[in-house]
Parts: structure tokens; C-alpha cells; sequence
């Protein structure tokens, strides 16, 4: 019996160092889906550095509440697969997000997001962002947007004073 015991221990420790630090959690049911479909999501969060898996209910209230998150184990009902992500915030949304465009039978139950524990709504809502680096991009276009058209101006202004002297 305290083999067993000791099994469970490891498991919700397991759960609770993958959650401790994690920037961003999503809950999904995945019923319905065929062992070829949640291979394919399995290998899509591996190839984003994503860890998903399935963990029994009860191992991950444990996990939750021992982290402060008792008010997501309301979402512990029925089968559930949990995607963590400790690096990057949008990847396990975004992910689900794309897979549910092509595959109706995984729906998004909760998630916590930077600590926040959020609904379906806010999940789907950050599974549209884009990625980090396609953010990061669009961030350096914009910046340099600007300081080049500065510097096209003052190559003007200078290519024009010779002329008039």
C-alpha cells in the first residue's frame, strides 16, 4: 500500500513542479479525438517546447491546490489533457487554437495565464495572438520604421544643400 502511496506522492510532485513555474497552462478535453489526432498535438507542444499530458484528476486537484490554484479544480471534471509552457505564454493556446480550427473535438476548458486563472473566452482570445517572435518582428519593423524615414529626411536635406551652393 505505501508503494502506491509513494507513487501518487511523485505524480502530483511531478504535476507541481511543471505548474510551479509555468507562464502558461491549458486545460483541453480531449475526447473524441483519434490516438492519430492526439499524436499529432502531442508532437506539435513538443516541437514548441511545450510539455502535454495526461495526468488522473484527482493527482492534478492535489498538484493545484498544494500551488494555490484551488479554484481551477472546478475545471477537473471528465478527461482532461493539461499543456504547460514555461517559457513561452501564448504557445499552449495558440496550439490548441490551430488544432481546433481542423479537429471540432478538443475544446478548451480553462487555463492559467501568468498566475491569472482564466476561462475558455480569454484562452481562445490568447490562442489568436500571434507568435512571440512574429510579435518581436513587428515590433522592430515598427521602431525602424520611424528612425528610417528620419534618416531618409536628413539624406535628403543634405544631397539638396549642394546643389543650391
Amino acid at each position: 500500500m505505501s508503494a502506491v502511496l509513494d507513487q501518487k506522492k511523485q505524480v502530483v510532485e511531478e504535476i507541481r513542479s511543471k505548474i510551479k513555474d509555468a507562464k502558461s497552462i491549458v486545460l483541453v478535453d480531449y475526447r473524441g479525438l483519434t490516438v492519430e489526432e492526439v499524436t499529432e498535438l502531442r508532437k506539435k507542444y513538443t516541437q514548441a517546447g511545450v510539455d502535454y499530458k495526461v495526468y488522473k484528476n484527482t493527482m492534478m486537484r492535489f498538484a493545484f491546490k498544494e500551488e494555490g490554484y484551488e479554484a481551477f479544480n472546478e475545471f477537473l471534471v471528465g478527461p482532461n489533457a493539461i499543456a504547460i509552457s514555461k517559457d513561452d505564454v501564448v504557445a499552449p493556446a495558440r496550439i490548441a487554437n490551430d488544432f481546433v480550427k481542423e479537429h471540432k473535438n478538443l475544446e478548451f476548458k480553462a487555463g492559467i495565464v501568468e498566475g491569472e486563472i482564466v476561462g475558455v473566452d480569454k484562452i481562445k482570445a490568447i490562442g489568436e495572438l500571434p507568435s512571440k517572435e512574429v510579435l518581436l518582428t513587428q515590433l522592430v519593423i515598427a521602431l525602424n520604421s520611424p528612425i528610417s524615414k528620419f534618416a531618409r529626411t536628413i539624406q535628403a536635406i543634405v544631397d539638396k544643400e549642394p546643389q543650391e551652393a
